[in-house]
């Protein structure tokens, strides 16, 4: 059987998937037959996933393209905040209502998004099966930091977080996603995703320290695991911090 070859171009952040060495340039790409084109860029190392647009020849196409010889092949990232409609997207549409399921690495992003009013679900033992089908069951963007869950087939929303760092994380995630129009701070509960509403201080004051319950009048309750909140010290550090987040993005 004759051996082909086709000249493949990745563009943006999918180049973070790529070694050093074949990074922002033309990688020549051998193969038999005509496969669909989503098993080369896979076997490159790019997650279907982070894929939204594929150019061949100078033509739109989708994955069930067949990649032939001398084809030239250009890939690009998902465009979450621009519409790309004229061409071939390789996915429905973008996730507009942004919720999240998020990895076992990643406890302290999950709080994050939770704290800035994003529906969130975390586990510290979501098996990697778990993680696929929530995210297409209950059309949550999935996060995480292994490349290889990025795989799985039934994958259609989902997310390779680059930084290490918390802090540095959510900044990505909101300037990824766009988000910052959507956050509504200290709506879900930090520790269960639940909402959070107003009760009054007779409601809880059982369940409250006798200081916290002599200097603090309201308060806020988890409707899904009881956590009680207060604007306590740490609540004008946390604003201004929350500000200086979203004014970056």
């Amino acid at each position: 059987m004759q051996k082909h070859s086709a000249d493949f171009r990745f563009y943006e952040e999918l180049n973070d998937f790529l070694p050093t060495e074949k990074r922002k340039q033309t990688i020549v790409y051998q193969f038999f037959g005509t496969p669909g084109i989503k098993d080369p860029i896979e076997s490159l190392g790019i997650p279907h996933t982070e894929v939204e647009l594929i150019i061949v020849n100078g033509r739109s196409v989708g994955f069930d393209y067949q990649l032939r010889d001398n084809d030239r092949v250009a890939v690009y990232p998902v465009f979450e905040s621009l519409d790309v409609t004229p061409l071939v997207r390789l996915r429905e549409r973008p996730l507009r209502k942004s919720r999240f399921v998020v990895d076992v690495n990643l406890g302290k992003l999950a709080r994050w998004l939770r704290l800035l009013g994003f529906d969130t679900l975390y586990r510290n033992d979501y098996s990697d099966a778990e993680l696929a089908g929530i995210s297409v069951e209950q059309r949550r963007i999935l996060l995480t930091r292994d490349r290889f869950v990025l795989r799985r087939k039934i994958i259609t929303h989902a997310y390779w977080v680059r930084a290490h760092d918390p802090d540095e994380q959510i900044a990505e995630i909101l300037k990824r996603f766009d988000l910052s129009a959507q956050v509504v701070p200290f709506k879900r509960c930090l520790e269960c995703n639940g909402l959070i509403r107003e009760v009054e201080k007779s409601e809880i004051a059982d369940q409250l320290k006798p200081l916290t319950r002599r200097y603090y009048n309201r308060f806020y309750r988890c409707k899904a695991c009881g956590k009680v909140y207060w604007r306590g010290p740490h609540y004008e550090k946390m604003v201004l911090k929350l500000e200086c987040l979203i004014a970056d993005k």
